[in-house]
């Protein structure tokens, strides 16, 4: 599929993954409605959250490559929210061809102090968000005759990992739904397929994961991601938000895939 010109929606594209992605699909002439939740901080989530100032230079960065794009601020885990993203992309550009389902949180650490409330708000971003937006967008990617559908799980969504068990349970769900969603929405010329990232640089893992990991790996905090990427990285770095907007434009291209869960993750996760 020929990427320029069409319209993408991306959530969770203020900063890290979301906005490699944006920005890999501007680059290709995709124009790009940049959306998130931008509020500082969410009492369920141990890091910030991403600030309006965020999603704004997001947008600059994604103007800077000559497409036309908004940005959109709303909450994915509210089915009036998910509407009006696609209400308001679908309104300044006329059409929408692609959806990137990005948004989700994280919370590390011993499955017996997690919360309800951690447990509600992960599955709330990390699925129900999904649900929503995909719901949401359907009607406007009918309209086109088919688009394409990505859907940001983890290699966590492949393999369970000891202190993330309901973020794990989380990726996985999302890559159960994506390959029914494949099978429901193929005749329509709607593909849905779904990426897993390894390990990033990102606030989730610096301020999320890493303290609750340095533990195990008996490291510090600043240090946790560069041991565990030493140890369990064949191809030994860690993967970039540019790294993931690469594969989310091959599977925005390629015509005949749906329905697989793709890992950028430099070999860590090989199933």
């Amino acid at each position: 599929m020929q990427l320029s010109g069409k319209v993408a929606l991306v959530t969770g594209a203020a900063r890290g993954i979301g906005r490699g992605i944006a920005l890999a699909l501007a680059a290709e002439g995709v124009r790009v409605a940049v959306a998130d939740l931008v509020v500082a901080q969410d009492p369920a989530i141990a890091y910030s959250l991403a600030h309006p100032a965020d999603l704004e230079e997001t947008a600059r960065l994604v103007g800077a490559r000559g497409v036309d794009t908004v940005a959109l601020a709303g909450d994915v885990t509210r089915a009036e929210d998910a509407r009006r993203l696609v209400e308001a992309t679908t309104a300044r550009f006329g059409r929408l061809d692609i959806v990137v389902n990005n948004a989700g949180v994280l919370v590390a650490g011993p499955f017996e102090a997690l919360t309800e409330a951690q447990w509600d708000r992960m599955m709330a971003v990390n699925v129900k968000g999904v649900f929503l937006v995909t719901q949401a967008a359907l009607p406007a990617l009918r309209a086109r005759g088919g688009g394409a559908m990505v859907n940001i799980s983890s290699i966590s969504g492949k393999t369970g990992r000891a202190l993330t068990a309901a973020y794990a349970a989380s990726k996985f769900a999302v890559i159960g739904l994506t390959q029914a969603l494949a099978q429901e929405l193929g005749p329509a010329n709607i593909r849905v397929n779904a990426v897993c990232p390894g390990l990033l640089r990102t606030t989730m893992w610096t301020d999320g994961v890493a303290p609750a990991r340095a533990a195990s790996l008996g490291v510090s905090a600043a240090q946790a991601l560069d041991t565990f990427v030493h140890q369990h990285t064949p191809l030994g770095r860690e993967q970039t938000p540019e790294d993931i907007g690469e594969a989310v434009v091959y599977l925005c291209r390629a015509e005949n895939v749906t329905g697989i869960a793709l890992n950028v993750a430099g070999g860590v996760e090989v199933h």
